[in-house]
């Protein structure tokens, strides 16, 4: 092929791969479209076959550490850990619908804290549904509960590179450790998420019910739930079992903190975690781990992979030779500016084609600069926030949201495109150069004392 039949078979790949995944028609599996665009890519020559080993080794540690976690997630699920969580904060609400603001908005960000973006919607959304339900809620009551806990579980991600599978594959692609990662972020991160909580509740706090009709003792009826594929009831909730697993879930957390700053994959110690609990669950409850064959979300291996060649693709047409040109004298300027040029930037491009894609360009544009290593890593924590706090300003910004979105649909709850950007277009923006801000003095104070 010509250079020019190359590059427009190449982004118009990209364009119809970005489509396809975010409309999804008939619920077709993202992954299929995102295959679908590699081999297109693959055919067309921008990408060579010496690229998908390279593609392999940067997609293959984060993509095993997020389906690790989902396995987690879903034995967790299975013995009843999360039915259980939701009647202990519908019980610690102590009937005031103010308080149980605050505590769907903590459980969504543990959720998210333990688990990650998008399996914290999948598991919390539906339970937290039912429980707003038992309480009593009426259905547009119910809303700002649910719209805050999104929004609230997708920026989670933030704090924590562990959290989200293109997080992880950037770190993988700038060079840094998930420690350090942490070190620089969590502290802007989390007060960018505070930040952006009392924001929502300032906005939609007088839409909460003061008063529940009932909150203690509220049982969680078994239903359906998307991480749960037979039709068996949850065994009965034990107390000390599911607070000796909560602490067990906290330690190999804090296990792959140590394995980072000690230079050990983290992917061992997310793949020995689950390899513990599904041991735990077999010896202790009789339940062998066959069921995690079927549920495990397999798929997210493929869409990660096949993405990353799509992008790999734009990349070598010169798409991020380009973006270098172009940016490289803003972001060599000055670091305060870079932060909030590309943070900005990036909330622009997530909410174009989605956050996924953008930050891989994002991350390939940096690496490409020669920027020395401290530009590098706060700078790239910039795009960071703006993919995943700034992305939440449309639907469309996050696979996370558009799962939440569908959810809702599920359980016949209409929040339309102009309810959901009513709040963000308020609470986003100011939370997006807060949170950017306080990147930069947070940053300029550890890296100047090292």
């Amino acid at each position: 092929m010509s250079d020019s039949v190359v590059l427009f078979v190449t982004v118009a790949a990209f364009l119809a791969t970005v489509v396809l995944v975010l409309w999804r028609p008939k619920g077709i599996n993202e992954a299929f479209f995102a295959a679908g665009g590699a081999a297109v890519v693959l055919a067309a020559g921008s990408v060579s076959w010496a690229d998908l080993g390279h593609i392999t080794v940067t997609v293959s540690g984060a993509a095993i550490t997020i389906i690790a976690t989902i396995v987690m997630a879903i034995v967790l699920e299975s013995i009843g850990f999360f039915y259980w969580a939701a009647e202990g904060l519908a019980a610690r609400a102590r009937g005031s619908g103010i308080r149980l603001f605050w505590l769907v908005n903590l459980l969504c960000f543990l959720m998210t804290l333990f688990f990650n973006n998008d399996g914290s919607i999948l598991i919390t959304t539906p339970i937290l549904i039912i429980l707003l339900r038992n309480l009593g809620i009426k259905p547009h009551q119910q809303v700002p509960y649910l719209l805050s806990g999104a929004l609230v579980a997708t920026a989670s991600s933030a704090p924590i590179g562990v959290s989200n599978v293109v997080n992880l594959i950037s770190l993988k692609m700038i060079g840094m450790d998930l420690f350090l990662n942490t070190q620089l972020m969590f502290v802007p991160a989390m007060l960018g998420l505070l930040f952006m909580t009392a924001v929502i509740y300032l906005v939609i706090g007088h839409q909460l019910p003061r008063t529940l009709l009932r909150s203690r003792h509220v049982r969680i009826d078994p239903f359906h739930h998307p991480l749960k594929r037979s039709p068996e009831d949850p065994p009965a909730h034990n107390e000390q079992r599911m607070i000796r697993i909560l602490l067990f879930v906290l330690l190999i957390r804090l296990g792959l903190f140590a394995a980072s700053y000690f230079g050990i994959p983290i992917e061992y110690v997310a793949v020995a975690g689950s390899l513990i609990l599904l041991g735990w669950r077999w010896q202790a409850l009789g339940v062998p781990p066959y069921d995690i064959i079927k549920k495990t979300p397999w798929h997210i291996f493929a869409f990660a992979f096949s993405m990353y060649v799509v992008i790999m693709g734009l990349n070598n047409i010169g798409l991020t030779e380009w973006m270098i040109e172009l940016l490289r004298p803003y972001v060599t300027a000055s670091l305060a500016h870079a932060g909030f040029i590309m943070g900005g930037l990036l909330t622009f491009m997530s909410t174009l084609f989605n956050n996924h894609p953008a930050l891989m360009i994002g991350t390939l544009t940096l690496t490409g600069m020669s920027l020395d290593t401290n530009t590098l890593y706060v700078t790239y924590l910039a795009t960071v926030i703006g993919s995943d706090i700034g992305a939440l300003l449309l639907p469309i910004g996050t696979l996370a949201s558009l799962i939440w979105l569908h959810l809702l649909r599920q359980y016949r709850i209409k929040v339309g495109w102009r309810q959901y950007m009513r709040i963000t277009f308020v609470v986003i923006p100011p939370t997006l150069i807060f949170t950017l801000l306080c990147l930069h003095i947070w940053t300029s104070y550890v890296l100047g004392m090292k």
